[in-house]
């Protein structure tokens, strides 16, 4: 299973999509699906919050062929693109797959990348067919230059965006901002230089168009922790857990000093991250919002004890002495309870 494409053409379709490439604590989203289907070739991404397709259409003798789709590991995204870029941009490019290996060669040299053959990826076709499925064809579809979308990002907000028509500024909003964009004339898929989402959608023939494909893009995606996932919704965790956390402290029986301890420690624990965080928010907005999406991968992976240790020794501190100190404490509670039911 092979097909060809010039080293341009190639470095075009990594670079659209590897901004979407996901964390590296999700290993199915974390690198570039290469998707091929009988007339083209697809680089696919996603982080679970954005999916982004590119594609390059086959040349006549190659199209037909069995479809296939391997994905190429993050790490090794780096390597191929300084590769790709070391050939003339008009140099031929062969993709072939082999057991545990996606081969990129060219007439003198090539680079073998491992893969993992039965890798699963989210069904991307369905995924943008279910978001595609209720938009009238008829609906105006205007044109943005996708450079200005970047100057949005320093807003450091969540934006909420209205189209309204076709030729008209597209409004974006946030908690505390606003702004406009004006659309750039599109000369793309119609003669008359504009277009609909009927026309826009009738270019991707190859997106799965049956029922069964009317996905969802949050159900489809792998699972992760969204509780941490922004800032209004670990403020909402927080809050949620302190207060949880005072209401188990006033019905937590008398006899048991060990649950009243628990419940006072996570109530105290969960407004202390509370107050950090939205003093952080305060002072650094991009900043806290870079934090609480770390943490969420954090979360996720599921490795904190460990990399909490790791610190802890890193800084100077002797986690196994904690360790070795709170079990003596847990073995004198149960000590003490025992004298107390004997005395009883």
């Amino acid at each position: 299973m092979s097909v060809t494409i010039n080293a341009h053409q190639l470095g075009r379709l990594i670079d659209k999509v590897r901004g979407h490439i996901g964390s590296e604590y999700v290993e199915v989203l974390h690198g570039i699906r290469l998707d091929v289907d009988a007339t083209h070739l697809h680089a696919v991404a996603s982080d679970r919050y954005t999916v982004a397709a590119a594609r390059y259409r086959l040349n006549g003798d190659q199209q037909g062929q069995e479809p296939w789709a391997r994905t190429i590991p993050a790490d090794w995204l780096k390597p191929l693109r300084e590769w790709t870029s070391a050939h003339g941009g008009g140099d031929t490019i062969t993709i072939s797959v082999v057991p545990g290996r996606v081969i990129f060669g060219t007439e003198h040299t090539d680079i073998r990348i491992p893969v993992a053959d039965d890798q699963e990826f989210p069904n991307w076709r369905s995924l943008l067919t279910g978001i595609t499925a209720n938009i009238p064809t008829k609906f105006a579809f205007p044109a943005v230059d996708s450079r200005m979308l970047a100057r949005w990002a320093d807003t450091g907000d969540t934006l909420r965006v209205h189209v309204t028509t076709d030729l008209t500024a597209m409004l974006l909003f946030g908690e505390d901002f606003i702004g406009a964009q004006m659309p750039k004339r599109y000369n793309g898929v119609s003669p008359s230089g504009e277009s609909t989402f009927e026309e826009a959608l009738a270019q991707w023939p190859t997106l799965d168009d049956n029922n069964e494909a009317l996905a969802d893009l949050a159900a489809e995606m792998p699972a992760g922790d969204d509780e941490m996932g922004t800032i209004p919704e670990m403020v909402s965790s927080l809050l949620q857990q302190t207060l949880r956390s005072t209401s188990d402290l006033l019905g937590a029986p008398t006899d048991d000093p060990g649950a009243t301890a628990s419940y006072a420690l996570a109530g105290v624990n969960a407004w202390t991250a509370y107050r950090l965080l939205d003093a952080l928010h305060k002072a650094d907005p991009r900043l806290a919002a870079q934090t609480v999406a770390e943490l969420g991968d954090e979360l996720e992976a599921g490795d904190f004890s460990e990399n909490a240790w790791d610190i802890a020794a890193k800084a100077g501190h002797d986690p196994q002495a904690w360790s070795d100190d709170y079990e003596a404490h847990l073995k004198r509670l149960a000590a003490k309870r025992a004298t107390e039911q004997a005395a009883a």
